[in-house]
């Protein structure tokens, strides 16, 4: 899968947990710069991507995470496994 296509499930995700279909990423987006995005929707995001696409995250790599690029990659590892 491709940076692009994960970036597309990524947003759609996102505009589902916070309920804002005007929501754009990108793969420099951080979460100071999404409004609501605390440590609570921070779990809903994590657990949401979780289900969309069938993988798990520890603690270490959500907390070594900066950006979404970050987030992309660390998908695109996961699916490789």
């Amino acid at each position: 899968m491709t940076d692009e296509q994960i970036l597309v499930r990524l947003t759609d995700v996102f505009r589902d947990v916070f309920d804002r279909s005007d929501l754009v990423l990108t793969q420099s987006t951080t979460a100071d710069q999404v409004n609501g995005w605390d440590s609570l929707m921070n779990v809903r995001i994590f657990v949401a991507t979780e289900m969309e696409f069938g993988t798990r995250f520890d603690t270490a790599e959500i907390s070594s995470l900066r950006n979404v690029g970050d987030l992309i990659r660390l998908i695109n590892a996961k699916s490789k496994e």
